[in-house]
């Protein structure tokens, strides 16, 4: 504010149910959260609309994707402070700014097509029927067959609000394929946000309170690693490399690994660099 700039916050809504999957719940949710003017000094906006459609297609030069679907006012903002709490993640090992910015501020469409390549299926003999996934399910997608849940596959998007309820290890993925490939989306679609922010991106990644899954799982969580600091880059692919790097080094295993060590949290790096996102490679600059 006092160099002139008109700051604002920005989401979008949730593919998954909850009160994050509309404008109007979300904004409900986060002045509850303590996100309100007069705490944070500015206003809170949903980029994407009022029901995650209000988009424009990006063009990139991926590998999977010619353009990319993003929140609409993602797009049009003059520039990004991108603010990221890393934790582990269930589909992707790493959950950092380039989750937090490809999955964050793609639009519905954009998520949809993030997660398309990810197809769960039920053990039935973990799946105690407690029903908890048909309740979640934004797509209708799970039905009930001999007692146990049931993913009609041509109806499923590929959200993962299954994975995340089922308390019972019913729900499987192959994780060898949907990972990558959910990685590899997720940071075409990164790049879609920063595209056109060259000199106007500035991210930080918070290395404190990190946990095995990401916030949006809305439960306790213990610490997972101890604390490091606080990281700040222009380049999202060399803060997510530290991050990695930084929590190895403090705790042995980088935050990924400790997380969820059947993935590989640095697809999304190695793709992320391929495309021309940004670099692995860095100078770190410690500050006390």
């Amino acid at each position: 504010k006092r160099n002139g700039a008109s700051p604002f916050f920005i989401e979008t809504s949730t593919l998954y149910k909850g009160e994050r999957s509309n404008a109007v719940d979300h904004l409900n949710h986060a002045y509850a959260h303590g996100f309100g003017y007069d705490k944070v000094g500015a206003p809170f906006i949903m980029a994407d609309g009022l029901f995650g459609n209000s988009e424009i297609e990006v063009e990139i030069p991926g590998k999977i994707y010619s353009s990319v679907s993003i929140a609409r006012d993602a797009v049009y903002a003059d520039a990004l402070v991108a603010i990221s709490h890393p934790t582990g993640h269930v589909g992707q090992g790493l959950g950092a700014c380039i989750k937090n910015i490809g999955m964050g501020l793609a639009s519905r469409k954009g998520k949809l097509r993030m997660h398309s390549s990810v197809k769960p299926s039920i053990n039935k003999e973990h799946c105690t029927f407690c029903r908890q996934c048909i309740l979640w399910c934004p797509e209708e997608a799970i039905i009930e067959q001999d007692r146990k849940a049931f993913i009609l596959s041509e109806k499923c998007i590929g959200c993962g609000e299954c994975l995340a309820v089922c308390k019972f290890d019913a729900v499987e993925y192959n994780w060898g394929v949907e990972s990558d490939d959910l990685q590899r989306r997720t940071a075409e679609h990164a790049f879609g946000v920063v595209i056109g922010k060259q000199g106007k991106l500035f991210c930080l990644n918070y290395l404190t309170d990190m946990t095995r899954d990401c916030d949006c799982t809305a439960m306790k969580q213990e610490p997972l690693l101890p604390d490091v600091g606080i990281l700040a880059s222009i380049d999202p692919i060399a803060i997510d490399q530290a991050t990695i790097d930084l929590t190895r080094e403090k705790a042995g295993n980088d935050l990924s690994t400790a997380s969820y060590p059947r993935l590989d949290g640095t697809i999304q790096l190695q793709h992320g660099e391929a495309i021309g996102m940004g670099s692995r490679k860095y100078n770190l600059i410690r500050v006390t």
